[in-house]
């Protein structure tokens, strides 16, 4: 099984990361293809569901912890799966790597509207920090 993530939403910006993590990771570009980026109604961050034809825009942090996972996990919650997928580079090599897909039962929270990581930087981000419940989840981290 792949330890690197792929990151498309508020995990993308690396202080929020490390917050969920528990530690910082290298990171690159990448893309996900045939998966589609939405917002999720009501709330600043994304979800991802499959379709043919669309790309989103990320970044994969390479190595992750056991420890590291397990706190992802608590974060993401029930309405994301963690599933392995193919990302692509910039120099065009692909990858394994994992991410959070929503689940098909929430299917129905996303919206029509493509999630901006620009948007999120300018009005959302903030908002996040304050508000998400799933922070208040994560243990501190105790190394791995």
């Amino acid at each position: 099984m792949t330890t690197d993530f792929f990151a498309y939403g508020s995990l993308m910006f690396e202080d929020i990361m490390s917050s969920v993590s528990g530690s910082r990771y290298e990171c690159g570009p990448a893309l996900l293809r045939d998966y589609r980026r939405s917002a999720i109604r009501g709330e600043v961050y994304p979800g991802i569901r499959p379709k043919k034809g669309e790309v989103v825009t990320g970044c994969v942090y390479f190595n992750l912890t056991q420890t590291a996972w397990q706190r992802l996990d608590l974060f993401e919650g029930e309405m994301y799966r963690r599933e392995t997928i193919e990302v692509e580079f910039a120099d065009g090599h692909t990858a394994s790597a994992q991410t959070y897909v929503v689940q098909p039962q929430f299917s129905s929270r996303l919206s029509q509207s493509e999630w901006s990581p620009e948007e999120f930087l300018r009005v959302g981000k903030a908002q996040f920090q304050v508000r998400y419940h799933g922070f208040g989840m994560l243990k501190p981290n105790n190394g791995d």
